[in-house]
């Protein structure tokens, strides 16, 4: 155990020396990461973190070559393991730097993976067999070259799609190697054991550097490299001693969120027509930032996930039948409530009914009586003319009421509402609200109503609504309502669009 402490020790140290000169070289090459987009952190910020890792894990696996002890002799007994992981993490390592200082295509990357998962493949990283329940032993045969390739290069490409948020990646792939280390330790592997220590150690010493906020990301180099070593140490010759099912199940487990989250990618990308190589921001922890989310707590959340997942890992790889039963249960309630508290299956669904241009009879009807709607408004000559073509419209389209909202002393009131009293036929009440103007200078709030067969307001018609408050509230400012929002001076806004502002609505003679 000494040795695995030591591994871990000097791997830590290497990558907290070693990161921020790697985060000036960074910058020296303009292997930076800008804000904007599917990106969440404001600054830029260097991405070839994954240098320091690579160089910090080595370390200590090195020294194990020219070391005596226990752990050190068997390490060099599975020398040819070690030689094999170390050149295909290495490759992708490279080609990840590459990509962050240069920029690769993704077709590039994937063969680089294929060809770096065949190189493992040589060096006895293989599934040759998996034993599974009610069938037996099913062996690979001709196929067991194309199921390793399959496995190593989807969690290869699993740990890159979930390096999100400062912190994310390099948290689950270090509660991954915890588990990786555990069962490796109690099955004997000394290989694994020792190299996921090392491991551990660099990630722990990288996230000074990279937990929120972060000052440096560890870019495709370092998730390239972190999850080749763990693909292909999850398919070392003696942890899969017992039953390749288990073996496979047990990184299957603690990559529980990344493996979750690439699956889902893959699928929303399928159903809008992409490419799965497509980036966008539709990942498990944009979810949850756009639930409201701070962005560390979100890191924190998909933390504790991954600490119950590594936990049920653990217990899977005991064998005994009730922990199996016990862990597995655990796992499938932990992953189920992920599910539902980011609404995956909603927000798939709603991106399947954007890409075809689904509209319900409500959103149909505003859209075509909209630019009638704005003409009006334009022309209206008081207050009354603007509320009731709103009424006209709004009837038309089908909506319940609307109602005109005010706040006085802390309390809303109701000053104008369409019909007097709104009914429901039964079905689902579905409603949205916009502020008359921006939120901090509005004095009236439009609430709109209508009954719906579903319980969400569709984008479409949030977008046409906002539009038809917009036209609203530019027909109260031109008449001079009371209730149109407080006029807006250059101190409220940037000067960029304060003149912009001034652009389009000039000061009244």
């Amino acid at each position: 155990m000494r040795s695995y402490v030591a591994a871990f020790l000097v791997a830590m140290v290497v990558a907290a020396l070693l990161t921020p000169l790697v985060r000036r070289l960074g910058l020296r090459l303009g292997a930076v990461s800008e804000p904007g987009g599917r990106h969440v952190h404001r600054a830029s910020i260097p991405r070839l973190g994954g240098i320091a890792i690579a160089v910090a894990l080595c370390a200590p696996v090195f020294a194990l070559f020219f070391v005596d002890s226990g752990v050190a002799s068997g390490f060099r007994d599975a020398s040819r393991l070690a030689i094999g992981t170390l050149i295909g993490a290495t490759a992708l390592c490279v080609v990840g730097v590459v990509d962050d200082t240069r920029g690769v295509r993704a077709l590039y990357k994937l063969l680089a993976q294929i060809a770096a998962a065949t190189v493992a493949f040589g060096f006895g990283f293989r599934i040759e067999a998996v034993e599974l329940p009610l069938i037996g032993v099913l062996s690979m045969g001709i196929f067991a070259l194309p199921v390793t390739v399959i496995w190593i290069v989807g969690i290869t490409n699993a740990v890159n799609l979930i390096d999100g948020l400062d912190g994310l990646a390099a948290g689950v792939v270090f509660f991954a190697a915890v588990t990786n280390f555990v069962v490796a330790y109690l099955s004997g592997s000394i290989f694994v054991a020792a190299l996921m220590a090392a491991m551990m150690g660099s990630l722990v010493g990288f996230l000074f550097y990279n937990f929120n906020p972060a000052r440096i990301f560890m870019g495709d180099s370092g998730s390239y490299f972190l999850g080749f070593i763990l693909a292909s140490s999850s398919l070392a010759g003696s942890m899969q001693k017992t039953s390749t099912a288990v073996s496979l199940l047990v990184p299957v487990i603690a990559l529980g969120v990344p493996i979750f989250d690439t699956l889902f990618s893959m699928v929303r990308r399928i159903i809008e027509r992409r490419s799965v190589f497509s980036p966008d921001r539709g990942h498990i922890h944009h979810r949850l930032l756009d639930l409201g989310v701070t962005h560390r707590r979100a890191v924190m959340l998909l933390y504790g996930v991954s600490v119950v997942l590594t936990a049920a890992a653990i217990g899977v790889s005991l064998g005994r039948s009730w922990e199996v039963g016990v862990a597995l249960l655990a796992a499938t309630a932990v992953m189920l409530g992920l599910v539902r508290s980011v609404g995956y299956f909603e927000y798939v669904l709603l991106r399947s009914r954007q890409k075809s241009r689904f509209y319900d009879a409500h959103t149909e009807r505003l859209r075509r009586a909209l630019p009638g709607l704005v003409a009006t408004l334009a022309r209206a000559e008081d207050e009354e003319a603007v509320w009731d073509e709103l009424r006209s419209v709004l009837d038309g389209a089908g909506f319940g009421y609307f109602e005109v909202l005010t706040r006085t002393s802390g309390k809303e009131a109701c000053v104008l509402r369409w019909p007097d009293e709104p009914t429901s036929n039964g079905r689902s009440l579905v409603s949205a609200r916009f502020p008359i103007g921006r939120d901090a200078h509005a004095r009236a709030t439009l609430k709109f109503g209508w009954r719906s067969e579903t319980e969400d307001v569709t984008p479409q018609c949030d977008i046409l609504l906002q539009v038809v408050v917009d036209n609203i509230e530019a027909a109260l400012v031109r008449l001079e309502s009371v209730l149109a929002p407080e006029r807006i001076t250059a101190s409220d806004v940037p000067a960029v669009e304060a003149r912009a502002l001034l652009r389009v609505r000039p000061s009244r003679p």
